[in-house]
């Protein structure tokens, strides 16, 4: 028997030759259990509860072996040495102890198997070098050897006494039967040259003759750790028509071809396949259909190199008539600006942006200074600007019924005159206001003095007139009531308006 085990090894070492095979060495714990039925009265409540599982190993080798081109499933035989069987402890109670003089009693029936399993295995990749397996296939177990211990306390005297019986295979009562069968299931994780797995297997063979009629059948649960002992090789893959590109990839994979063409012939050998080619005989390339590069306009100048090949042109301009680059109507040997459309005015150049904010200096109020297209090109007037020309509008006062500025004004004044000399794009308009009290011909009049009054004084500190603008309105925009003296005293006044140039 044992000259068949070596048998199976050295056959599983063999396959080391054939170059797909991945072969690892396994083992761990498992707890091996054995599942049995019989008709013995009170058998399941009494006696079944003292049967345990028995703690052993498993150690062997298994073996990976690729099914079809997918690289995802295998064939996965083994040979284990697997530990089985099942303990049994009953510990009597005192009237029990008494009759049977037994207090203790023991029974481990312990037997040792080689497991050739036979998987198909599926691998689910994790990473490039990890992955998750699942297997499950039957196995075939071979009887190695077994002990049957029996240790014993007795009561009147509690001495221990123990006993140990070679289990023997055979057909006779108490022998196991030469072999057993099952199925095995195995998941887990393969981490490089590391395989983590857990197993479960179950015998379907009724393995012992017992003296009593019942069945009895092995089931195991364990766990093993594993190491790569080779790394198998790449499968070579079909090629039928030995043109160097396999068949999985080949186009044409029974007519010899080269790899630029997917394995297809290329008679000229310039990368498009006689199929595909119009011209098979002469080198050409894929854009032409296989065939040489053209002269569509018979300019002596080839389409690749002719930047109009519908138009004849000049080798100046690369096979164009002289060009009008920017389609501006101004041809670039006389376009300054031969890549930008422009106008005649600038020689072919865009109307300039001198400040650069989008809007050509035309368009632009404030050329030389960015703005926005929704003020014409000048920047918006800053809020704490028109806040502080708002502010000194409240505050110029005159004589009464007078043009005359009284002292108190100039500070704001002056204020104002300071902004205008900071920011040159600014133009003020001033505008006199009067109450409704009197004719409306005299208050019409002496707003528009005031109005002037205003603009003289702003001149004087050094402001451009041009700058300036001063109309009267006398009482014709009120922005209070006129019947109220605090409303008259609102009416009475004189508006600075700021604008851009």
């Amino acid at each position: 028997m044992k000259k068949l085990y070596i048998c199976c090894i050295a056959l599983l070492l063999s396959s080391l030759s054939f170059s797909q095979l991945r072969l690892s060495v396994l083992g761990g714990p498992q707890w091996a259990s054995v599942n049995e039925s019989n008709s013995i009265p009170g058998w399941d409540s009494t006696t079944k509860p003292n049967y345990k599982k028995r703690t052993s190993i498993n150690i062997g080798l298994l073996a990976d072996m690729p099914i079809g081109e997918s690289g995802r499933w295998f064939l996965q035989p083994g040979v284990f040495y697997s530990g089985k069987g099942r303990k049994y402890a009953q510990v009597n109670d005192t009237v029990t102890a008494a009759i049977s003089d037994t207090l203790l009693y023991n029974n481990n029936f312990y037997t040792n198997y080689i497991d050739i399993p036979v998987s198909i295995a599926h691998k689910f990749p994790l990473g490039k070098k990890s992955s998750f397996l699942v297997s499950a296939g039957p196995y075939l177990a071979l009887f190695f050897n077994g002990k049957n211990s029996i240790e014993t306390r007795a009561y009147s005297t509690n001495k221990f006494n123990k006993e140990e019986i070679d289990i023997d295979a055979g057909k006779a009562t108490n022998k196991v039967k030469t072999s057993d069968f099952g199925v095995n299931l195995r998941a887990g994780f393969e981490l490089g040259s590391i395989l983590l797995t857990a197993f479960y297997s179950q015998g379907f063979t009724n393995f012992y003759t017992a003296s009593y009629d019942g069945t009895f059948k092995h089931k195991v649960i364990g766990a093993s750790v594993g190491f790569g002992l080779t790394k198998p090789q790449a499968r070579k893959p079909k090629d039928r028509d030995k043109d160097g590109v396999p068949d999985v990839q080949d186009l044409c994979p029974t007519i010899a071809g080269t790899v630029a063409t997917s394995g297809c012939p290329d008679a000229d050998n310039d990368g498009i396949a006689d199929a595909n080619d119009k011209c098979p005989q002469v080198a050409g390339l894929p854009k032409y259909n296989g065939c040489p590069i053209p002269d569509t306009d018979k300019d002596g100048i080839n389409d690749e190199e002719d930047k109009c090949p519908e138009l004849a042109g000049l080798s100046k301009y690369k096979g164009c008539p002289i060009p009008d680059t920017d389609g501006d109507g101004i041809n670039d040997e006389a376009d300054q600006c031969p890549d930008k459309a422009g106008t005649p005015d600038f020689n072919g150049c865009p109307i300039p942006d001198s400040d650069g904010d989008g809007l050509n200096d035309k368009e632009d109020k404030c050329p030389q200074e960015a703005g926005s297209k929704e003020n014409s090109g000048c920047p918006e007037i800053k809020k704490e600007i028109v806040e502080k020309v708002n502010y000194a509008a409240k505050n110029i006062f005159f004589d009464l019924n007078s043009d005359k500025i009284l002292q108190k004004s100039f500070e704001a004044l002056n204020e104002v005159a300071e902004i205008l000399k900071e920011h040159s794009a600014l133009r003020l308009s001033i505008e006199g206001h009067s109450d409704n009290i009197g004719k409306a011909n005299y208050n019409l009049a002496l707003s528009q003095k005031r109005a002037e009054a205003v603009k003289a004084y702003l001149i004087a500190q050094g402001i451009d007139p041009a700058r300036l603008a001063a109309q009267g309105f006398g009482q014709g925009k009120p922005i209070a009531d006129n019947k109220t003296s605090e409303g008259r005293a609102q009416n009475r006044r004189v508006e600075l308006k700021l604008e851009q140039d």
